[in-house]
């Protein structure tokens, strides 16, 4: 089962980017996951099943 992720959202990781930020905002959703380090901006595209580990808590995006 899938673990639902939405555009928008604010992943927390395990572990923190290199960077210091272990915060990073989805960008594009697929079987490919592109994520943005909120901390340094740099784009990273996981799979899916492989960033579903890496996940220790998901904050929903804000609706306005």
């Amino acid at each position: 089962q899938p673990i639902k992720i939405s555009l928008g959202d604010s992943l927390i990781m395990k572990k923190k980017h290199p960077c210091g930020s272990e915060a990073f905002k989805v960008l594009r959703l697929g079987s490919d996951i592109r994520i943005s380090c909120l901390g340094c901006g740099r784009d990273l595209t996981f799979q899916r099943p492989a960033l579903e580990k890496m996940i220790k808590k998901i904050e929903p995006a804000k609706s306005e």
